[in-house]
């Protein structure tokens, strides 16, 4: 929230994430919508208003995951062999870049159709 400024309306945070304490704060500090993946002693009522929100957060979540993990598969993001900050960073920034122009040109090619 200090780096934006304002608290996001909904967030959708991995199982290790998932307590009653950390519910609590993040509903404190402003966020209405609030999913877990694994909602451990956490009743699913007091996480989300209804079950399409709650669905639509771990959808959302699930998307974050499986970009992710196509980026550790195919982009070397499960080890960075430059060494120093400024060159993990652009490790990092050059392969993401490679992954959006791979994804633009399968989109462009017709080789994935959107859903």
């Amino acid at each position: 929230m200090t780096l934006f400024g304002d608290a996001p309306e909904r967030a959708a945070f991995d199982g290790g994430f998932a307590s009653r304490p950390n519910l609590l704060d993040i509903k404190n500090a402003g966020t209405a919508e609030v999913c877990f993946s694994k909602p451990a002693g956490v009743p699913v009522e007091e996480m989300t208003t209804t079950p399409r929100i709650r669905r639509t957060l771990n959808n959302f979540r699930a998307g974050i995951e499986a970009g992710i993990s196509f980026l550790k598969r195919s982009f070397g993001w499960t080890r960075a062999s430059w060494c120093g900050l400024p060159h993990f960073r652009a490790y990092v920034w050059c392969s993401a870049v490679a992954h959006n122009l791979l994804v633009l040109a399968r989109a462009l090619l017709g080789r994935d159709k959107p859903a």
